[in-house]
């Protein structure tokens, strides 16, 4: 007898992009820059010179897109502002133009039966703020308010699902730690201070929500769990370092209201006293948690490994995709079932699962063959069904990504889409894994039995 895969009803299938990564014409008509335009600009920071300059045009092209998401079925789609187009200056004067585009962005899903689900944050900060000290200045969860506000004011009444900040852990870790990522900074003392006032801006979008806004808002966590690598007692200590900077630094404070103590071991001292009000900031009341998962990591003692004394062990005679990312879909599992524990019965999203395997720069024939992809989404989504008859309050899924991208500092050379994208031409040609993701939408789930 065949397994049935079939979701709940009111289930929501959707697929996930960033303001950076697709959009293009990052100072049209009127934008400002952002970080990430002045960071993929410096010379040295990203894969072959690429940036975001064009993309894959979606700023010209979200017309012929969303043709793409409703050929798909989708029934949601995730997408991020780029707060630079909105706030020029990152705070004062509204670009009404830039608002626009979102306004125009959001009609056209709607009109295609699509329910918008708007991020404000993914990474791309604008750069006049960045020049007044960024992450760093307590000033930025005003800031990050404000503009919250005028997207709430422009977009509420059509936008019923709002994310504030999307996974502040690679903000801080990859921009202000180890200097992978806009702005590029590389300090222990600084990562900390980031961190914790991306969650003071996080608390202050939601307080502004809850005097205006009418749906629903949450934030968005990308969580990697950790498994040791022996039963040594080190290599355990290892790993719930591991675990506490990279997943509990930001959901405890948002949803617990303090920090896990593994954090004041780790940065020494350069782990900053917090005023005790702050966490009445961070801890505000969620209508529901986004959760980002790829993959695993496995776990040693390691007195080099930075900042947590500790390392991955990468796991042999397994699969592997293009970023060096484990297939391990019980991780998505295990992840789930944590976050119930520790947080409780939150409705749950998954905002981003996906892998990049290579596809070929150019497109031949009406459909690329990706049997890997189609492979870790449907182990994933398996696991994710089991986790809901478990369970657990998953609520939605969301693939990443619908299209080809700008993959940050990787430049354009790994591609997570359901839809490839030739950049050259900017050609949008459907993947086998696009075709198995829309009978998954299809059967809301039964496809997942073949």
């Amino acid at each position: 007898m065949t397994r049935s895969y079939r979701f709940p009803d009111d289930f929501i299938w959707g697929a996930a992009t960033s303001a950076y990564q697709i959009e293009g014409s990052p100072l049209a008509d009127g934008a400002g820059p952002s970080i990430w335009q002045r960071f993929a600009h410096t010379p040295g920071m990203m894969a072959n010179d690429d940036h975001g300059d064009i993309a894959c045009d979606h700023y010209r092209r979200y017309q012929d897109d969303v043709q793409l998401m409703r050929a798909l079925g989708l029934q949601s789609y995730r997408f991020s502002v780029a707060w630079a187009r909105v706030l020029p200056e990152g705070t004062g004067r509204i670009n009404q133009k830039g608002v626009d585009f979102y306004s125009r962005l959001v009609d056209a899903l709607l009109e295609n039966g699509i329910e918008p689900n708007a991020t404000l944050f993914h990474w791309d900060l604008p750069a006049a703020l960045d020049d007044r000290g960024g992450w760093l200045n307590r000033d930025s969860a005003h800031w990050f308010a404000e503009y919250a506000s005028v997207m709430f004011k422009a977009l509420d009444d059509r936008v019923r699902r709002w994310s504030t900040i999307n996974e502040p852990w690679v903000v801080t870790d990859g921009g202000y730690l180890l200097g992978k990522l806009a702005p590029g900074h590389r300090s222990k003392y600084e990562a900390p201070i980031a961190a914790h006032n991306l969650m003071r801006a996080s608390g202050a979008a939601i307080e502004a929500y809850r005097a205006t806004g009418r749906h629903e808002i949450g934030v968005v966590f990308n969580i990697e769990p950790k498994y040791p690598a022996s039963k040594k007692p080190e290599d355990i200590a290892a790993t719930q370092r591991a675990h506490a900077y990279m997943n509990e630094q930001f959901a405890d404070p948002a949803l617990l209201g303090s920090y896990p103590p593994e954090l004041k071991e780790i940065f020494g001292e350069a782990w900053p006293d917090f005023p005790a009000d702050d966490f009445r900031l961070t801890n505000q009341a969620v209508d529901f948690v986004g959760i980002n998962y790829y993959t695993r990591s496995v776990v040693k003692h390691d007195d080099e490994g930075y900042p947590c004394r500790a390392s991955r062990v990468r796991q042999a005679n397994v699969t592997h995709t293009e970023t060096d990312w484990e297939v391990y879909e019980q991780g998505l599992a295990d992840t789930l079932m944590w976050f119930k524990q520790r947080y409780g019965d939150l409705p749950l999203y998954i905002t981003e699962n996906g892998a990049a395997f290579y596809d070929p720069p150019v497109a031949e024939g009406d459909v690329v063959d990706d049997p890997l992809r189609i492979t870790y989404l449907r182990k994933h989504l398996r696991v994710l069904h089991q986790s809901i008859e478990a369970g657990v309050n998953v609520k939605g899924y969301y693939a990443w990504s619908l299209l080809d991208n700008l993959e940050w500092s990787l430049g354009f050379a790994k591609r997570f889409g359901l839809y490839h994208v030739d950049y050259a031409t900017q050609k949008r040609t459907p993947k086998a894994s696009a075709k198995f993701y829309a009978k998954v939408i299809e059967t809301n789930g039964e496809g997942l039995g073949g």
